[in-house]
């Protein structure tokens, strides 16, 4: 059994054909989307975050309304920059989506990747310190949220306060029980991979990853999985981790299928360069359901995962996008034992 989820990058644009022309477009229909999902018996609803793009930007109001018109699916994000981000006010954003979801929130952050702008964090108001990297700053917010998120008291009391205090030292607050153990982070190599696991994460691993080996991207991914759960079992964290991962995967059942993604041409691992460094990035899956069944059969790092990511177009429409999970859901899942 597999947990099977989409995952949207919120895109909208005036482009012919484009179902989301507007940032209110790509909203509402997300939170139609997941809804839709969960009708359809799909595990989880997930949202890229970008800054200063055309894309889903701000992802709490977004997931607390899919938390509040839902029932039973996990609403998520892969993922959220961490360099953005204020950690103690995202704490209180996090506890509050995920109480009012009923404990559904499944949070995937990470240091992020190139941005619209250059070195965006700043404009938010974040800057490494002398000798340190943007992934440094990502690490140490990460650190603080990890730590808030866990319901630690810390801060000192007003002796006149304007509403009484419980006694002791305060938390962060809203607080949600259970939050901290579904803290995930994007992990773009070995390296991170076990970095996450001592950190006591579940681990998202996406469709690149920032190495190359010279193996099949789906080889080196599952490595990079095992690497995860090696030394995850060297600590105590006291609860067992989760792995997803993303991949583009259309069955071809009708004439729209084979008309959008009939020989897109992009079926075979590409190595490319992230910010001056090799990266190796996954194929996509495009076929009619027996083939695809055959070929999803043979990829190492979706067997060694809980939970998989389906890449969804999303500027194609809700109905579409529907459709999409829906021919993975019943003409591909039952196969592979993945329902």
């Amino acid at each position: 059994m597999k947990k099977i989820g989409f995952l949207s990058f919120g895109h909208w644009s005036q482009s012919p054909g484009s179902h989301t022309r507007t940032a209110a477009d790509t909203l509402l229909q997300s939170i139609d989307l997941a809804v839709a999902a969960e009708e359809l018996g799909a595990d989880g609803a997930y949202f890229r975050v970008h800054h200063f793009a055309r894309q889903l930007g701000s992802p709490f109001p977004l997931l607390a309304a899919i938390g509040a018109k839902t029932s039973r699916i996990e609403i998520g994000t892969g993922v959220i920059d961490m360099r953005y981000e204020n950690p103690l006010y995202m704490a209180e954003d996090a506890g509050a989506t995920d109480l009012i979801s009923g404990g559904r929130l499944q949070l995937g952050i990470s240091r992020g990747s190139p941005e619209q702008v250059i070195e965006g964090y700043k404009y938010f108001g974040y800057v490494p310190g002398e000798g340190e990297t943007d992934a440094d700053l990502a690490r140490q917010h990460t650190a603080v949220f990890l730590d808030v998120v866990s319901g630690r008291q810390f801060a000192q009391p007003n002796p006149r306060p304007m509403f009484p205090n419980p006694p002791g030292l305060l938390r962060v607050e809203p607080y949600s029980e259970g939050l901290r153990e579904r803290i995930w982070w994007g992990s773009g190599s070995r390296a991170t991979a076990v970095w996450t696991a001592e950190q006591g994460m579940n681990m998202m691993s996406s469709t690149l990853l920032t190495e190359d080996t010279g193996v099949p991207f789906h080889q080196l991914q599952a490595e990079q999985i095992q690497l995860f759960r090696d030394e995850w079992a060297k600590h105590d964290h006291g609860f067992e981790p989760r792995v997803s991962v993303s991949r583009s995967i259309f069955a071809l059942v009708d004439d729209r299928d084979r008309a959008y993604f009939g020989g897109r041409g992009d079926d075979r691992d590409q190595v490319g360069r992230i910010e001056g460094d090799v990266a190796r990035f996954g194929k996509s899956y495009a076929a009619e359901p027996d083939v695809l069944i055959e070929q999803l059969r043979a990829d190492e790092a979706i067997a060694a995962a809980d939970t998989l990511l389906l890449t969804v177009p999303n500027q194609l429409g809700v109905e579409y996008n529907a459709h999409v999970i829906e021919s993975i859901l019943t003409h591909v899942a039952p196969a592979l034992g993945w329902r």
